[in-house]
């Protein structure tokens, strides 16, 4: 007779849905319920106002632009950390978790602080003209950094269990470097990028505490969603923000699901190209 670790198909299958439900759907469902309180017009009226675009655009937008270059500079970073020994590799490695650990107001006042005009890296960009806190270049560094650790941990595991003969085979064929990287090693590592990558896109696009202290908030200039949802609340407007709230959501899920997609396909690929 073949035993399992755990309960029946029935009772798994069941606590899981029930946990499921309670965790996820039910909220999901009473944030559809009270957003629909708001009527067409007022959801129209609503995702109309070009500050609730321009937030929009700018919560989607940098969030797409700071997961785009997590994904490159997390793969840089991950391949040095599992790839080479160095002294303080081990403090570094713990450094990537601190965003992490880190409360996001803390991490809001910490990047206003570096950035501000008159912080330690602002003082020196603002000569050179870049000004990057209270602007739409400030949102984007919070982005990155709230979303950084994601791509590197998502890599490490498989940067690890690479074998070392595929590009020792690759070298010995007369392949360079480049080529050995872009045509053997990269393919492999594609649904994994986009699996960093679609975390932190979905980090980002939900981050508030640490971008509000660097963003500036201003309106039609580095306002952005989640402070547009919050504004509502506190006018006491609950439909409007259910609204707000449920548009993301549903932006959200669709890029997810495009990623979801593109992984899908680039690992069916990856297969194809072993």
């Amino acid at each position: 007779m073949r035993h399992r670790v755990l309960p029946g198909f029935g009772i798994s299958l069941g606590y899981a849905l029930a946990y499921l439900g309670l965790i996820v759907l039910l909220p999901l469902a009473a944030l559809g319920w009270k957003a629909s309180g708001i009527g067409i017009a007022g959801l129209t009226h609503l995702l109309g106002a070009p500050r609730t675009l321009a937030a929009l655009r700018l919560s989607i937008g940098g969030a797409l632009l700071a997961a785009l270059f997590n994904v490159v500079i997390g793969l840089l970073v991950g391949w040095v950390l599992v790839r080479y020994r160095f002294p303080g590799r081990r403090l570094f490695d713990a450094l990537v978790d601190l965003p992490f650990a880190l409360p996001t107001a803390v991490a809001g006042i910490a990047l206003s602080t570096l950035y501000a005009p008159n912080g330690w890296l602002g003082q020196w960009l603002e000569p050179l003209g870049i000004k990057v806190a209270y602007t739409p270049l400030g949102v984007f560094v919070a982005m990155v950094f709230v979303g950084f650790p994601f791509v590197v941990r998502t890599l490490q595991p498989v940067l690890a269990s690479l074998e070392r003969d595929v590009e020792e085979a690759a070298e010995s064929l007369g392949a360079q470097r480049w080529q050995t990287f872009f045509r053997v090693i990269l393919p492999m590592l594609a649904p994994t990028l986009l699996t960093g990558f679609a975390l932190a896109l979905a980090r980002a696009m939900g981050e508030y505490g640490s971008v509000i202290f660097i963003a500036g908030n201003l309106p039609m200039h580095s306002e952005i969603a989640p402070l547009l949802i919050v504004q509502k609340l506190e006018q006491f407007d609950y439909a409007g923000a259910a609204a707000l709230g449920a548009v993301m959501l549903l932006l959200s899920f669709a890029l997810l699901v495009m990623v979801s997609l593109l992984q899908r396909w680039s690992g069916r690929w990856a297969e194809r190209t072993r």
